[in-house]
């Protein structure tokens, strides 16, 4: 197990490397021009030429990516153009609200896909399942934003039965956990049906009905552990669906993340930021997708490390 891990602490290492070099490459080859964004547009070249050469926008590829590895290294993510800001600051001050609505998210996405899943897999061929996979092709196939608009025009706007938008209770967490959920529970609905189905039947399940065991003790203590194997693996990549989404979702909801920060960025050309807040994001999946196989190893001892 041990060695599992390092072997895979090695490859994160890797990886993020390699996405530090492909993100720096394209906001070094993005058209827009942060320097303008800082000057103004009724700065002189002068001007201009003095801001790129203290940000060292005026040095070559190489050496610009190198000092950042440097001060990366450091614990240093830079500091941001506009807001004058250390980034590692503002990300810390942004990212417990991230993950607060990430873990609402999951929360939302098991509790709808397993269930809709197990029901689906039960009357299998019935009109309740027919709907329940209708369901969760909508949930899939459905725009992040318009559902976010849709949650909020009907259950914030129409019904107030929820805040229309801002951060601090359980009441403002729900819209926008589920919006974020929506995605993973119609992935997991469908997946847990199929995994459901080929569970039950194997033949310990028809054992188990043979001893005279109770349906609801064979579903939950025989056939759910076994069939819920897939989804422990999903949960990991899930972390690289919710990180693209949540820009998105805390846009619409005016949640004060690390999406909302960097979707301002974005807008300002605040490169510093932007690196942060990727770096920070690619992090989050690899974490997520190692939590995710350690788990998977301890759910099922019958897979192999390797």
């Amino acid at each position: 197990m041990l060695a599992f891990i390092v072997k895979r602490l090695i490859q994160s290492m890797l990886i993020l490397l390699g996405v530090t070099f492909i993100t720096f490459a394209l906001l070094y080859l993005l058209p827009a021009d942060p320097v303008r964004q800082i000057a103004g547009r009724s700065a002189t070249p002068e001007t201009v030429a003095n801001i790129r050469a203290q940000l060292g926008l005026d040095q070559p590829f190489v050496v610009q990516y190198l000092r950042y590895l440097g001060n990366l290294v450091q614990g240093d993510l830079g500091r941001s153009y506009l807001q004058k800001t250390e980034v590692s600051a503002l990300i810390a001050s942004r990212l417990p609200a991230s993950l607060l609505l990430m873990l609402g998210a999951i929360v939302c996405e098991l509790v709808l896909g397993i269930t809709m899943g197990v029901i689906a897999a039960l009357r299998r061929g019935t009109s309740t399942d027919n709907a329940l996979m209708m369901v969760s092709f909508v949930g899939v196939s459905a725009p992040q934003f318009v559902v976010g608009l849709l949650m909020l025009y009907v259950f914030a706007v129409q019904l107030q039965w929820f805040p229309i938008g801002g951060y601090g209770t359980i009441s403002h967490m729900v819209l926008p956990s589920v919006t974020l959920g929506i995605l993973g529970a119609g992935w997991y609905s469908r997946m847990m049906r199929s995994s459901m189905i080929d569970v039950l039947r194997q033949d310990f399940i028809r054992t188990a009905r043979a001893k005279g065991l109770g349906r609801m003790r064979v579903l939950l203590r025989h056939a759910l552990p076994n069939a819920i194997l897939p989804i422990i693996a999903m949960i990991g990549i899930d972390v690289g669906i919710f990180m693209s989404g949540i820009v998105v979702v805390e846009s619409v909801f005016g949640w004060p993340g690390i999406g909302q920060l960097a979707w301002q960025a974005i807008q300002r050309v605040d490169i510093p930021i932007i690196m942060g807040v990727t770096l920070v994001s690619a992090c989050a999946i690899v974490i997520g997708n190692l939590v995710a196989d350690i788990a998977s190893l301890f759910a099922d001892p019958r897979i192999k490390v390797r």
